[in-house]
Order: C-alpha cells, then structure tokens, then sequence
C-alpha cells in the first residue's frame, strides 16, 4: 500500500478539521480501489497539491497515466466537467472519473511546468496563448461567474466595512464598478479560473497542456491576476512596479485575444477581493502585501 505523504495528511486535517482526519485515514484505500477498478499499476511515489494526490501510473496498455484523488470540496465539483470539455485540446485528456469519490485517471504530461521558463514574458505569453485555447462555448450546469457577482460585491462591501483602514477608498470604488460594469455580463466560455505557471505543464502531445481547473464560465480576462501574482519576485524588483505590471497584462491579453484594460480592471478587483478576504482569514502577510500593491497600482 502506499504512503500518504505526511505533510499532506497534515495540511489536510489542519485546513479541514474532522472531515479531513476523516479522509486521511481512507485515502490509502481508496487509492488501492481505483488502481484495481482502472486496472493500472503505479509507477513512483504518490505527488501531492494543497486539495489532492497524484499517483503516476501505467495502465494494462502500457500508456502512462495519473491518477488524482482531491477532498471532497466545492471547489473541485467541476474540474473532470472542464476536462471533459476541451477533450485534450490544450490541458491533460481525461481518461477516467469517478465524481463520487472526486477521482480521476488523467494522461500524464513533464515534470515542467511554466515556472521553468525563465523569461517571464514568454511563459505570460504562453498562458494567454492557453488561455485562448481553453476559452471555448461552456455547456449548461458549470458554474456562471456572472452569477457570483452579486455575492462577491456583497462580501467586498462587508470586509471593506469592517477593515475599514485596510485599503483606500479609491481602490475598493474601483473593484466594485469593475463589478457592476464587468461582472454581470460575461460571456458564456469555459475558463480555467486558475491559469497560474504551475497549472500549466511541459508535454510532448502538445508544448504545453493546462491542469487544475476550476472549470467556470465567464471572461478570459478573469484569469490575469494569477500571472501577476505568481512570479512577484520579478515584478516587486522592477524600478516601476506600475510599468511592470501593466506590461505582463498587456502580453496576456494581446496573447488570450482580450482587451488589455479589461484584465486590467479583473486584476485589479480580485486584487481587492483577496487582500480583504486574505485579512479576514489571516492569510500570511507577503500574500496580503503582494494584492494590496497590484490593487494599489491598478486602480
């Protein structure tokens, strides 16, 4: 049987309570159940994320292959939904799942992912170019990001409210116009809601395939902020961090065919949403300090 890593297992009950000690203590049997129902046979050690596992496997054809195993959360409802979409056009193929259980069985792409590329510029313009590929018609029963708004703007006023001295005025009147002008009327195309450069991985089928979508409907544009905070290192060492900012945004969009300030104002409004959010739920004080910058600086 194989091991759970440990820090996984202790990430998991930290962030989940019960539920997760729960999990834990059945993940190893789910994981030999999966591997005998999809008749595959692991390769290597089990990999983990934040939300789930991945055992590389070989299934009975002899193709590689993963299987992921993520804790039954909101947040994953959608993502064998989103594969199934793009069909291997531009992310990993979708083999296997089981909804269930919030099991896959993936095709296996590298090891690397976009943060290996070491020019920024050109692993911005590689996402949007994804992006673009990935923005195709949503079915119905995926998750509407225009029919979030309502609640997001509710729940920005209510942090703003009570941290009142935690941003400036400015910037919270531009994230909620952003809101009201953007937010209601978006498009009806799947979006992978979190194109960072480590959902986005070297493979031999295609250069590059995405994984880890949340699969949500809406604007393209949604998904720039994640190219901006990813990577901040490069950008907080910039002599105009205004300048440095604005020019990654302007690769993605000209890359992912939007309009440059409209992934201005998206950025700039989940920049406020998640400084707000980040002190309410005591997020570390560099992920607070990163958003309140790009949220700063975008308004």
């Amino acid at each position: 049987m194989l091991q759970i890593p440990e820090a996984f297992a202790r990430g998991t009950v930290a962030r989940e309570g019960g539920r997760g000690r729960d999990w834990i203590a059945a993940l190893p049997g789910l994981v030999d159940e999966f591997l005998q129902r999809w008749d595959c046979t692991p390769t290597g050690e089990i990999l983990h994320g934040q939300v789930g596992i991945v055992v590389p496997v070989r299934c009975s054809d002899g193709s590689l292959a993963v299987l992921k195993l993520s804790f039954p959360h909101p947040g994953n409802v959608h993502e064998p939904d989103a594969f199934a979409v793009w069909g291997g056009r531009g992310a990993v193929a979708l083999y296997e799942r089981d909804d269930t259980c919030f099991a896959m069985l993936l095709e296996r792409a590298g090891r690397g992912t976009l943060a290996d590329v070491a020019d920024v510029d050109e692993a911005v313009a590689i996402a949007g170019r994804l992006a673009h590929r990935l923005a195709v018609p949503a079915p119905t029963g995926l998750p509407r990001l225009r029919d979030q708004v309502g609640q997001w703007e509710e729940d920005l006023r209510k942090d703003a409210a009570h941290l009142a001295d935690s941003l400036h005025r400015r910037e919270v009147e531009a994230a909620l116009l952003t809101l009201r002008e953007l937010g209601s009327e978006q498009p009806d195309t799947l979006v992978h809601g979190d194109l960072h450069y480590g959902n986005v991985l070297r493979a031999e089928r295609e250069p590059w395939l995405a994984i880890d979508p949340k699969g949500y409907v809406g604007d393209v544009a949604y998904d720039a902020i994640t190219l901006l905070r990813n990577r901040h290192e490069e950008l907080l060492d910039a002599a105009d961090l205004k300048s440095a900012l604005l020019h990654r945004l302007a690769i993605f969009a000209n890359a992912a065919g939007t309009d440059p300030d409209r992934a201005r104002r998206w950025a700039q409004a989940r920049a406020v949403t998640a400084s707000l959010r980040g002190r309410r739920l005591g997020d570390p004080d560099w992920v607070i300090q990163v958003n309140d910058r790009i949220a700063e600086l975008l308004s």
